[in-house]
Protein backbone atom coordinates (compact mmCIF):
# COMPACT_ATOMS: atom_id res chain seq x y z
CA UNK A 1 0.00 0.00 0.00
CA UNK A 2 1.63 3.37 -1.24
CA UNK A 3 1.92 6.59 1.33
CA UNK A 4 -0.92 8.01 -0.02
CA UNK A 5 -3.58 5.01 0.08
CA UNK A 6 -1.99 4.82 3.69
CA UNK A 7 -2.76 8.32 5.12
CA UNK A 8 -6.24 7.79 2.93
CA UNK A 9 -7.60 5.19 5.10
CA UNK A 10 -5.72 6.01 8.13
CA UNK A 11 -8.63 9.81 7.54
CA UNK A 12 -11.52 7.32 6.20
CA UNK A 13 -11.05 5.28 9.98
CA UNK A 14 -10.06 7.63 12.13
CA UNK A 15 -11.04 11.40 11.13
CA UNK A 16 -14.13 11.21 8.51
CA UNK A 17 -16.63 9.62 11.26
CA UNK A 18 -15.83 12.20 13.70
CA UNK A 19 -17.90 14.70 11.35
CA UNK A 20 -20.87 12.47 10.67
CA UNK A 21 -20.73 13.08 7.50
CA UNK A 22 -24.41 12.60 6.17
CA UNK A 23 -25.69 14.71 9.09
CA UNK A 24 -23.30 17.22 7.97
CA UNK A 25 -24.08 17.13 4.24
CA UNK A 26 -27.47 17.49 5.25
CA UNK A 27 -27.44 20.84 7.49
CA UNK A 28 -24.95 22.01 4.88
CA UNK A 29 -27.77 21.58 2.30
CA UNK A 30 -29.91 23.62 4.34
CA UNK A 31 -27.00 26.20 4.23
CA UNK A 32 -26.72 25.75 0.46
CA UNK A 33 -30.84 26.44 0.13
CA UNK A 34 -31.20 29.76 3.00
CA UNK A 35 -28.76 31.14 0.91
CA UNK A 36 -30.33 30.44 -2.57
CA UNK A 37 -33.38 31.09 -1.54
CA UNK A 38 -32.36 34.71 -1.89
CA UNK A 39 -29.56 34.90 -4.21
CA UNK A 40 -30.86 32.58 -6.84
CA UNK A 41 -29.23 32.22 -9.58
CA UNK A 42 -25.86 32.28 -7.66
CA UNK A 43 -24.01 34.96 -9.38
CA UNK A 44 -20.93 35.27 -6.86
CA UNK A 45 -19.21 31.89 -6.90
CA UNK A 46 -16.49 33.12 -4.60
CA UNK A 47 -19.71 33.70 -2.20
CA UNK A 48 -20.96 30.51 -2.53
CA UNK A 49 -17.30 28.59 -1.92
CA UNK A 50 -17.18 30.90 0.99
CA UNK A 51 -20.67 29.63 2.50
CA UNK A 52 -20.06 26.21 1.85
CA UNK A 53 -16.33 26.30 2.94
CA UNK A 54 -16.98 28.14 6.76
CA UNK A 55 -20.25 26.30 7.27
CA UNK A 56 -18.82 23.51 6.54
CA UNK A 57 -16.10 23.60 8.93
CA UNK A 58 -18.07 24.91 11.45
CA UNK A 59 -20.71 21.95 11.49
CA UNK A 60 -17.74 19.31 11.48
CA UNK A 61 -16.20 21.36 14.02
CA UNK A 62 -19.34 21.38 16.65
CA UNK A 63 -19.96 17.71 15.54
CA UNK A 64 -16.29 16.96 16.73
CA UNK A 65 -16.63 18.90 20.01
CA UNK A 66 -19.89 16.57 20.63
CA UNK A 67 -17.90 13.80 19.97
CA UNK A 68 -15.59 14.77 22.44
CA UNK A 69 -17.74 15.64 25.47
CA UNK A 70 -19.83 12.11 24.79
CA UNK A 71 -17.34 10.15 24.33
CA UNK A 72 -17.80 8.27 27.89
CA UNK A 73 -21.71 7.77 26.86
CA UNK A 74 -20.69 6.29 23.44
CA UNK A 75 -18.03 3.44 25.49
CA UNK A 76 -21.22 2.43 27.16
CA UNK A 77 -23.72 2.11 24.01
CA UNK A 78 -23.07 -0.97 21.39
CA UNK A 79 -24.41 1.50 18.68
CA UNK A 80 -21.59 3.80 19.50
CA UNK A 81 -18.28 2.04 20.80
CA UNK A 82 -16.80 1.53 17.65
CA UNK A 83 -16.76 5.61 17.05
CA UNK A 84 -13.14 6.34 16.68
CA UNK A 85 -12.76 8.30 20.70
CA UNK A 86 -14.41 5.14 22.34
CA UNK A 87 -12.92 2.78 19.85
CA UNK A 88 -9.18 4.05 20.65
CA UNK A 89 -8.62 4.98 17.41
CA UNK A 90 -8.08 8.87 18.45
CA UNK A 91 -7.25 10.19 22.03
CA UNK A 92 -9.81 12.56 23.59
CA UNK A 93 -7.49 15.32 23.64
CA UNK A 94 -6.40 15.28 19.93
CA UNK A 95 -10.55 14.73 19.25
CA UNK A 96 -10.64 18.79 21.04
CA UNK A 97 -8.11 20.32 19.13
CA UNK A 98 -9.36 18.79 16.05
CA UNK A 99 -12.45 20.43 16.72
CA UNK A 100 -11.55 23.79 18.33
CA UNK A 101 -9.36 23.82 15.10
CA UNK A 102 -12.19 23.24 12.42
CA UNK A 103 -14.58 25.23 14.63
CA UNK A 104 -12.20 28.29 14.84
CA UNK A 105 -11.43 28.29 11.47
CA UNK A 106 -15.22 28.43 10.23
CA UNK A 107 -16.76 30.74 12.59
CA UNK A 108 -13.26 32.76 11.34
CA UNK A 109 -14.18 32.80 7.44
CA UNK A 110 -17.79 33.00 8.51
CA UNK A 111 -17.52 36.77 10.41
CA UNK A 112 -14.84 37.57 7.38
CA UNK A 113 -17.49 37.09 4.96
CA UNK A 114 -20.31 39.12 6.82
CA UNK A 115 -20.75 39.69 10.11
CA UNK A 116 -24.16 39.04 10.79
CA UNK A 117 -23.66 35.74 8.89
CA UNK A 118 -20.74 34.85 11.23
CA UNK A 119 -23.00 35.59 14.52
CA UNK A 120 -25.91 33.49 13.24
CA UNK A 121 -23.16 30.56 13.01
CA UNK A 122 -20.99 31.14 15.88
CA UNK A 123 -24.79 31.02 17.68
CA UNK A 124 -25.74 27.80 15.98
CA UNK A 125 -21.76 26.39 17.55
CA UNK A 126 -22.94 27.74 20.96
CA UNK A 127 -26.33 26.02 20.99
CA UNK A 128 -25.39 22.67 20.12
CA UNK A 129 -22.03 22.57 22.18
CA UNK A 130 -22.70 24.23 25.36
CA UNK A 131 -26.41 24.52 25.89
CA UNK A 132 -27.37 21.10 24.32
CA UNK A 133 -24.26 18.68 24.87
CA UNK A 134 -22.48 20.19 27.89
CA UNK A 135 -25.34 21.75 29.85
CA UNK A 136 -28.47 19.93 29.26
CA UNK A 137 -28.31 16.59 26.88
CA UNK A 138 -27.57 14.83 30.18
CA UNK A 139 -30.17 16.12 32.54
CA UNK A 140 -33.56 16.65 30.29
CA UNK A 141 -35.04 15.17 27.53
CA UNK A 142 -35.90 18.48 26.59
CA UNK A 143 -32.26 19.26 24.98
CA UNK A 144 -33.31 18.41 21.85
CA UNK A 145 -35.13 21.72 21.51
CA UNK A 146 -32.31 23.14 21.87
CA UNK A 147 -30.44 20.70 19.32
CA UNK A 148 -32.96 21.74 17.19
CA UNK A 149 -31.85 25.32 17.45
CA UNK A 150 -28.99 24.86 16.82
CA UNK A 151 -30.06 22.19 13.83
CA UNK A 152 -31.99 25.80 12.20
CA UNK A 153 -28.97 28.06 12.31
CA UNK A 154 -27.30 26.92 8.66
CA UNK A 155 -30.45 27.91 7.22
CA UNK A 156 -30.86 31.04 8.79
CA UNK A 157 -27.70 32.10 8.35
CA UNK A 158 -27.39 31.14 4.64
CA UNK A 159 -31.00 33.38 4.33
CA UNK A 160 -28.84 36.16 6.15
CA UNK A 161 -25.67 36.07 3.90
CA UNK A 162 -27.95 36.37 0.67
CA UNK A 163 -30.20 39.18 2.07
CA UNK A 164 -27.82 40.46 4.69
CA UNK A 165 -30.55 40.64 7.59
CA UNK A 166 -32.96 38.37 9.27
CA UNK A 167 -36.17 38.07 7.83
CA UNK A 168 -39.45 36.04 8.34
CA UNK A 169 -38.60 33.53 5.55
CA UNK A 170 -35.13 32.70 7.53
CA UNK A 171 -36.84 32.03 10.54
CA UNK A 172 -40.08 29.60 9.16
CA UNK A 173 -37.22 27.98 7.11
CA UNK A 174 -34.97 27.54 10.49
CA UNK A 175 -38.50 26.72 12.27
CA UNK A 176 -39.24 23.61 9.52
CA UNK A 177 -35.53 22.40 10.25
CA UNK A 178 -36.26 23.08 14.08
CA UNK A 179 -39.56 21.03 14.19
CA UNK A 180 -38.19 18.56 12.10
CA UNK A 181 -35.30 17.49 14.74
CA UNK A 182 -37.95 15.98 17.30
CA UNK A 183 -39.23 13.97 14.61
CA UNK A 184 -35.60 12.78 13.38
CA UNK A 185 -34.23 12.09 17.02
CA UNK A 186 -37.50 10.95 18.71
CA UNK A 187 -38.00 8.09 15.99
CA UNK A 188 -33.87 7.28 16.69
CA UNK A 189 -34.89 7.27 20.64
CA UNK A 190 -37.54 4.75 20.14
CA UNK A 191 -35.36 2.34 18.27
CA UNK A 192 -32.53 2.63 20.63
CA UNK A 193 -34.01 3.05 23.59
CA UNK A 194 -31.76 0.69 25.76
CA UNK A 195 -29.03 2.12 24.50
CA UNK A 196 -29.96 5.38 25.80
CA UNK A 197 -31.11 3.83 29.50
CA UNK A 198 -27.66 2.01 29.61
CA UNK A 199 -25.81 5.18 29.09
CA UNK A 200 -27.69 6.88 31.67
CA UNK A 201 -29.33 9.98 28.35
CA UNK A 202 -32.49 10.86 29.84
CA UNK A 203 -35.07 10.21 26.55
CA UNK A 204 -38.63 11.19 25.67
CA UNK A 205 -39.89 7.57 25.59
CA UNK A 206 -38.11 6.73 28.53
CA UNK A 207 -39.55 10.11 30.57
CA UNK A 208 -43.01 10.14 29.32
CA UNK A 209 -43.50 6.72 27.63
CA UNK A 210 -43.66 5.70 23.70
CA UNK A 211 -47.45 6.57 23.22
CA UNK A 212 -46.63 10.02 24.24
CA UNK A 213 -43.23 10.41 22.32
CA UNK A 214 -45.23 8.97 19.36
CA UNK A 215 -47.83 11.81 19.77
CA UNK A 216 -45.11 14.62 19.27
CA UNK A 217 -43.63 13.05 16.81
CA UNK A 218 -46.87 13.70 14.68
CA UNK A 219 -47.60 16.87 16.27
CA UNK A 220 -43.58 17.72 14.76
CA UNK A 221 -44.70 16.27 11.58
CA UNK A 222 -47.25 18.88 10.75
CA UNK A 223 -45.56 21.60 12.08
CA UNK A 224 -42.35 20.71 9.79
CA UNK A 225 -45.57 20.84 6.89
CA UNK A 226 -46.60 23.87 8.33
CA UNK A 227 -43.51 25.47 8.29
CA UNK A 228 -42.33 24.52 4.76
CA UNK A 229 -45.45 25.23 3.54
CA UNK A 230 -45.53 29.31 5.05
CA UNK A 231 -41.87 29.46 3.63
CA UNK A 232 -42.69 27.99 -0.11
CA UNK A 233 -45.53 30.68 0.14
CA UNK A 234 -43.16 33.51 1.48
CA UNK A 235 -40.43 31.95 -1.50
CA UNK A 236 -43.64 32.61 -4.18
CA UNK A 237 -43.10 29.13 -5.11
CA UNK A 238 -45.00 27.95 -8.08
CA UNK A 239 -47.99 25.50 -8.44
CA UNK A 240 -45.75 22.69 -9.34
CA UNK A 241 -43.07 22.68 -7.05
CA UNK A 242 -45.92 23.43 -3.95
CA UNK A 243 -47.59 20.06 -5.80
CA UNK A 244 -44.34 18.12 -5.25
CA UNK A 245 -44.03 19.75 -1.65
CA UNK A 246 -47.82 18.42 -0.66
CA UNK A 247 -46.26 15.17 -1.73
CA UNK A 248 -43.61 14.54 0.44
CA UNK A 249 -45.45 15.81 3.46
CA UNK A 250 -48.40 13.50 2.91
CA UNK A 251 -45.77 10.80 2.85
CA UNK A 252 -44.38 12.41 6.13
CA UNK A 253 -47.38 12.64 7.70
CA UNK A 254 -48.84 9.64 6.91
CA UNK A 255 -46.27 7.43 8.54
CA UNK A 256 -46.32 9.88 11.46
CA UNK A 257 -49.71 8.98 11.62
CA UNK A 258 -49.06 5.43 11.45
CA UNK A 259 -46.86 5.10 13.81
CA UNK A 260 -49.27 6.86 16.16
CA UNK A 261 -51.97 4.49 15.10
CA UNK A 262 -50.45 0.89 15.11
CA UNK A 263 -46.42 1.32 16.23
CA UNK A 264 -44.27 -0.96 15.29
CA UNK A 265 -40.47 -1.12 14.72
CA UNK A 266 -40.68 -1.17 11.29
CA UNK A 267 -42.90 2.08 10.55
CA UNK A 268 -40.80 3.67 13.04
CA UNK A 269 -37.46 2.74 11.67
CA UNK A 270 -39.37 4.09 8.08
CA UNK A 271 -40.11 7.41 9.63
CA UNK A 272 -36.41 7.65 11.01
CA UNK A 273 -34.99 7.24 7.33
CA UNK A 274 -38.21 9.24 5.30
CA UNK A 275 -37.81 12.25 7.95
CA UNK A 276 -34.08 12.90 6.78
CA UNK A 277 -35.58 12.34 2.93
CA UNK A 278 -38.54 14.81 2.96
CA UNK A 279 -35.86 17.62 4.75
CA UNK A 280 -33.21 16.80 1.82
CA UNK A 281 -36.11 16.98 -0.98
CA UNK A 282 -37.74 19.84 1.08
CA UNK A 283 -35.04 21.76 0.49
CA UNK A 284 -33.94 21.07 -2.83
CA UNK A 285 -37.27 21.87 -4.10
CA UNK A 286 -37.65 24.97 -2.01
CA UNK A 287 -33.85 26.06 -4.38
CA UNK A 288 -35.57 25.02 -7.60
Amino acid sequence: MSCFQSTLQLFKTRYWPLIKSLQTALLLVTGLTGYMSARCPVTHLGTILGLTGSLFLAISGSTVLNMWVDRDIDAKMPRTQKRPIPAGLISSQEALRLGLSLAILGVGWALFLDRLYGLVVLAGLFFDVVVYSLWLKRRTCWSILWGGISGAMPVLAGRVLGTGAIDWVGLVLGAAVLFWIPTHILTFSLRYRDDYKTAGVPTFPATYGEKVTRRVVAFSSMLVALAMAGAAYGLGTSWGYLRLLAILTVGLLLLAVGGLVRPSERVNFRLFKYASLYMLGSMVLVVL
